[in-house]
C-alpha cells in the first residue's frame, strides 16, 4: 500500500503549494518519507526531513495522548468535575451545569458545553504578547475577549472547541505545578525521542533554518512568516511528519501492550473508542469505521498552513502530510486530499 497514481510535484505546481513533507507508516514503522518544495518562498531552503511545520490543532491528539498518560499516574480522572482538581481559574457554575459537570472525558471530545467566542483563538500578535490561560479563559485578551462559560448541557452537543483544550491545559498545569511544555517534553517528546517536535511560542533566528514559513494561497508569505498560536493544548504544537509517525506508532504499540511512555492497552483504546452523543468522536481525534477497518484521523489548518495524519492502528498503518500553505479549502479538497485518495485507495 503506497500514494499511487499521483505526480506529488505537479499537483503542488497544481494548487501552488510552497512546500510539503510526507510519512508512510507500514508495520508500525516508518515506511517511507519524500519532502518537496521550499520552506520559504524566494529562497533556496528546500524541505528535508529535518524541516518542521506547524501542526496547527493535530496538537490536540498529542494531548489526548499526553491526558491517558497522566489518568495511568492517578493525576487526573477523565470523568471527574473539572473544578475538582482546577486551581487557578473554575468554570463558572450556571445553569446548563447543575445536572452535568464539565469533565475531561468531554473536554476531549468537543462535548463540554463550552463554545468558542466568535473570532477568538487567532494567531499569536507579536504586538499583544504571550496571553496567560488564565486571562484568556477570563476574557482578558485580544485572543478572547469574552468570558469562557458553559452554553449548553455537556454531554448534549458536540462544539468544537479551542477554548476547551486550553481548560485542559490550565488543568494539567494546575495538577503537576510544571509548565505544559515541559510535561509533554517529559512525558511523550524525550521518552519518544521525537527531537524535532516542541511547543515553542517563539522562533529564534539561529533554529529559523529547519522552521518552515506559512504561505498564502497566492504564494506570498504570511505576516510575519510564522503563525505561532499561544494555546498550546489546542494548537501550539510544531514538528514534522516522521516525528507524528513515531506518535502514531506510539499508538499502535499501545495497542499491543508495548507501549514505551507506559500507556496501558485500555488506556490506547479509550483515545480511540466513540464517546458520548458522537460516534465519530475520540479523545483527541476522529474516528471512521465506514470502509471497514478503523480509522483515526486529525486535521490542522492555520494561517499559512494545513495538514493531515491518518492512522489505521490496527492494520498498523498510517499517513502523516504537512504542508507550508493555506490553500483556504477544506485539507479534503485540496492537494491533501489527493494524496489521502490516492493512499485509501491502496487499503
Amino acid at each position: 500500500m503506497g500514494i499511487t497514481n499521483i505526480s506529488i510535484k505537479e499537483r503542488m505546481d497544481y494548487h501552488n503549494v510552497n512546500g510539503l513533507s510526507i510519512a508512510l507508516i507500514n508495520n508500525a514503522q516508518i515506511s517511507m518519507t519524500e519532502h518537496y518544495g521550499l520552506l520559504e518562498a524566494g529562497t533556496t531552503k528546500i524541505v528535508n526531513s529535518n524541516s518542521i511545520f506547524s501542526a496547527c490543532s493535530i496538537s490536540k491528539f498529542l494531548t489526548g495522548m499526553l491526558v491517558l498518560l497522566l489518568t495511568e499516574q492517578g493525576l487526573v480522572d477523565l470523568d471527574e468535575d473539572i473544578n475538582k482538581k482546577l486551581t487557578s481559574w473554575k468554570v463558572p457554575d450556571n445553569k446548563f451545569t447543575e445536572n452535568q459537570y464539565v469533565t475531561l472525558r468531554n473536554l476531549l471530545s468537543h462535548q463540554s458545553g463550552i463554545i468558542d467566542p466568535e473570532d477568538s483563538f487567532m494567531e499569536l500578535n507579536s504586538n499583544d504578547g504571550i496571553p496567560s490561560i488564565v486571562d484568556l479563559l477570563k476574557g482578558h485578551t485580544h485572543y478572547c475577549k469574552v468570558p469562557i462559560q458553559v452554553n449548553y448541557e455537556p454531554k448534549s452537543d458536540f462544539q468544537y472547541s479551542d477554548a476547551g483544550y486550553c481548560i485542559i491545559q490550565l488543568l494539567l498545569e494546575d495538577v503537576t505545578g510544571k509548565r505544559f511544555e515541559e510535561i509533554m517534553d517529559e512525558l511523550i517528546f524525550q521518552p519518544l525521542k521525537m527531537h524535532n517536535s516542541s511547543l515553542a511560542m517563539t522562533i529564534s533566528e539561529e533554529k529559523s533554518d529547519n522552521f518552515s514559513c506559512g504561505h498564502k494561497k497566492s504564494g506570498e508569505l504570511v505576516d510575519g512568516k510564522y503563525a505561532i498560536y499561544p494555546y498550546q493544548a489546542a494548537s501550539g504544537l510544531w514538528t514534522t511528519p516522521s516525528d507524528l509517525s513515531i506518535l502514531v506508532i506510539e499508538l499502535i504499540n499501545s495497542l499491543k501492550g508495548k507501549s514505551n511512555i507506559g500507556l496501558s492497552v485500555s488506556k490506547a483504546k479509550e483515545l480511540i473508542t466513540s464517546q458520548g452523543c458522537k460516534e465519530w468522536t475520540g479523545l483527541g481525534g476522529f474516528l471512521d469505521d465506514s470502509k471497514g477497518e478503523l480509522e483515526i484521523s486529525s486535521l490542522g489548518w492555520g494561517v499559512g498552513c494545513q495538514c493531515m495524519m491518518v492512522a489505521y492502528p490496527y492494520l498498523e498503518k498510517g499517513l502523516v502530510i504537512m504542508t507550508n500553505t493555506n490553500l483556504d479549502v477544506h485539507q479534503l479538497k485540496g492537494i491533501i486530499g489527493e494524496i489521502y485518495d490516492s493512499y485509501a485507495s491502496g487499503l
